[in-house]
């Protein structure tokens, strides 16, 4: 590759001082609106960027709180199922039973001091609680729960639960100390062998302390975590400090405090809320597995948005340098710019001192020694398929798509021999071919030397070549040839074709007129069996003696549409053979189709004697259920009828004849041939028309010659048969008469 030295150094001393570069104040306001945009434009990205960086830190802490509020669900639902086994263990308990059985003092003293010391060493209990077999409350632990009632849907026949089970009640609230504390209480119900209830033992559980115990599973234990039920009543919330918006204290409503929140909370299991003070996170979590009722809270934390800014505060401040650093370089490249611009215009009104050397029609090129377009005329821009300007500072070996080997090789040539000559085509331009005149010329003794370019076009001139070349392509052969539009018109031909066919008249004739009582009639036909199989062949200017006939082969290239556009016809002597089914490609004897009855019975009569009593008659009716059942259907009735006529006369055997009965239906004389040849033809048409996807709604009617009988009624014994055929459902052929 050519290093883009484009020599404006040994150039800058050309420039005048009317030349030399000139802030205008257009420039300058250009200059200016341009570094506004780009400050504003920075501004606004950064802004974005911080924003997005902020919600990005919002989402990652989202995440991870959410996974620790998991973890801490987990755990509180653990600790209320440790405090069940708990509290089924002290049920069991031998010193409760003795004092159940016996109602002795000093075990129900010993009771107490055992549950008292029981509640030194768990934090989370407050305490243990005995009721009798009413429901009346005997002695606890300590006296905070001596008023105290069980609910009467736990005592009694009328309770759901018993046995080993235990009952979690709701969370609510008891004042200790002046403070209100949440708790849950558990009951065991304590039975005789009978199953009949001999008492029921309580313990108190505080949630708080709870949370407390399970709150070091958080990262950071200084974030707050809240609880709240499905009602939105706040049973454990932070201490100081809080939200405004938030509930202020335990047993507060955060649906009255903050709506927003708790409408979305009620409307999702887990989630997160972004509001205007701060980013919260919530899961509800299902403390009890009792199948009578669900015990289900709601886990919130939160961080605010002054703590996600002040930790992404140190990032903001690189992207801030960051951003001021880019600003200034993209001024400096804005100035530069301009400024490379304004050197351009110089030079370039430097370049156009030399203009008047490029006029005239041959295209010009002004080349430095480094193979750079310093100057161009207007004809060398578009026979280079660029504007003049365009092409200036440009590689010639760009502009001239050469490769590196073959631009180093021009190159020494011009320096060594002083010019080099030579033709080169564009990518650009299919089919253009430019003659390039390379001069290598010196200014001055004091000034590097210059490649003056000349180009001239003669595409014209290959084309006469390369059409010279086609004529003699075609002439050479020995085989008479022509090349056709698709609508017949001579484009050309050799030598053999015009001997063959005594063909003198200029080109632009149709070879349908030419070849009219063989082909001219079947033309249509022919070149659409050619756009289907890409050929056609057949036998042409036949005469009695088979020896003359003439073997013509058309082959068909069609345009990217899929359309023929140019036909080549050969024509060979045939050979002596057979056109019967073993050579399907030869058009049949009778190539025709009759178009009305008239034509047919004028056939029917001209067979002989012998031929008309050994013939049978073949009634086809190719029309689809349904194809007629609207008047635009005519058409594609018409073009089916066609394709199918197509193929039957490819083949038709010999002496036979098609002819048109009614629209969509064929009728089809078969001479010399009985009902069982018939019939065979007639499924093998069939099976053609299947392979083609033309058999759909086909059925066939066979009939045989009759003694004495007219057209007529040959035609209507077929009819009857082809109502036979369409009678019998998956049987399409039928015959009637023939036996």
């Amino acid at each position: 590759m050519l290093k883009p030295n484009t020599g404006l150094s040994s150039l800058s001393s050309l420039l005048t001082d009317e030349q030399s570069v000139r802030w205008s104040h257009q420039r300058m306001l250009a200059i200016a609106s341009q570094l506004a945009m780009l400050v504003i434009s920075v501004v606004l990205v950064i802004n974005v960027i911080i924003t997005l960086g902020e919600r990005r830190l919002q989402q990652e802490w989202a995440t991870q709180r959410y996974s620790e509020l998991q973890s801490v669900g987990t755990m509180i639902a653990d600790k209320v199922t440790f405090q069940q086994f708990r509290t089924q263990t002290f049920a069991r308990g031998e010193l409760l039973r003795q004092y159940l059985d016996s109602g002795d003092e000093g075990l129900k003293e010993k009771l107490l001091l055992q549950w008292t010391g029981l509640q030194k060493n768990m934090p989370e209990l407050m305490g243990i609680a005995l009721f009798n077999a009413n429901g009346e409350f005997l002695f606890a632990s300590t006296d905070v729960f001596g008023r105290q009632t069980l609910p009467p849907s736990l005592l009694g026949g009328s309770r759901n639960m018993g046995g080993n089970e235990i009952y979690s009640s709701p969370m609510e609230f008891l004042s200790v100390n002046g403070d209100l504390e949440p708790y849950m209480y558990q009951l065991a119900w304590l039975e005789n062998p009978d199953q009949s209830v001999r008492g029921y033992l309580v313990t108190y559980n505080s949630m708080l302390r709870t949370l407390d115990m399970v709150k070091p599973a958080l990262s950071a234990t200084q974030q707050p975590m809240m609880m709240f039920d499905t009602q939105g009543l706040m049973y454990a919330g932070p201490s100081d400090a809080p939200l405004p918006r938030l509930p202020e204290g335990l047993s507060g409503s955060l649906r009255q405090s903050y709506p927003a929140l708790w409408r979305q909370m009620a409307m999702s299991n887990f989630g997160q809320f972004h509001g205007d003070d701060a980013t919260f996170v919530y899961l509800k979590v299902d403390l009890t597995t009792q199948y009578e009722t669900r015990r289900e809270y709601f886990l919130v934390s939160y961080i605010r948005n002054d703590d996600i800014a002040s930790r992404f505060s140190q990032w903001q401040t690189i992207l801030v340098i960051g951003a001021i650093i880019l600003t200034l370089l993209a001024a400096a490249v804005v100035i530069l710019t301009h400024l490379y611009r304004l050197e351009q215009r110089a030079r370039h009104n430097s370049i156009q001192l030399a203009a008047d050397l490029f006029t005239g029609e041959e295209g010009q090129l002004l080349v430095n020694d480094k193979g750079r377009v310093l100057s161009a005329n207007p004809k060398a821009g578009s026979l280079l398929n660029l504007a003049a300007n365009q092409l200036t500072d440009r590689s010639l070996q760009r502009c001239l798509q050469l490769d590196d080997d073959s631009f180093d090789k021009i190159i020494a040539t011009a320096k060594t021999k002083g010019e080099w000559r030579g033709e080169v085509s564009l990518d650009e331009r299919p089919g253009a071919v430019i003659r390039v005149v390379l001069r290598y010329t010196r200014a001055n003794t004091e000034r590097q030397r210059y490649f003056l370019v000349g180009l001239n076009d003669i595409s014209e001139l290959a084309q006469s070549r390369q059409e010279e070349s086609l004529h003699r392509l075609l002439a050479d052969s020995a085989v008479a040839t022509a090349l056709t539009r698709a609508d017949g018109t001579l484009l050309k031909c050799n030598n053999a074709f015009e001997q063959l066919l005594e063909y003198n008249e200029p080109l632009g004739a149709n070879l349908a007129d030419l070849l009219e009582n063989d082909l001219g009639n079947q033309w249509p036909r022919i070149t659409q069996m050619v756009a289907m199989q890409g050929s056609w062949q057949g036998q042409i200017l036949c005469t009695n003696n088979a020896s003359t006939c003439l073997q013509a082969t058309l082959k068909g290239h069609l345009d990217d549409e899929g359309d023929i556009e140019y036909l080549v016809c050969t024509l060979e002597q045939a050979s002596s053979r057979n056109r019967g089914r073993e050579n399907s490609q030869l058009i049949p004897n009778r190539s025709t189709i009759l178009a009305n009855l008239e034509d047919l019975a004028r056939y029917y009569d001209a067979l002989g004697e012998q031929s008309r009593n050994h013939s049978c008659l073949m009634l086809m009716d190719i029309s689809p259920a349904g194809m007629l059942s609207h008047m635009s259907d005519i058409g594609q009735l018409e073009k089916r009828q066609e394709e199918v006529e197509t193929l039957l006369l490819k083949e038709l055997p010999s002496n036979s004849q098609i002819s048109h009965w009614q629209l969509g239906k064929l009728v089809v004389i078969l001479p010399g041939t009985d009902s069982n040849a018939a019939h065979k033809y007639a499924v093998d048409a069939l099976d053609s028309l299947n392979s083609l996807g033309l058999g759909e709604g086909i059925s066939i009617g066979i009939a045989a010659h009759q003694s004495g009988q007219n057209l007529e009624a040959f035609i209507s014994h077929a009819e009857i048969a082809l109502k036979r055929a369409k009678q019998t459902g998956d049987q399409k052929i039928c015959q009637a008469f023939t036996r």
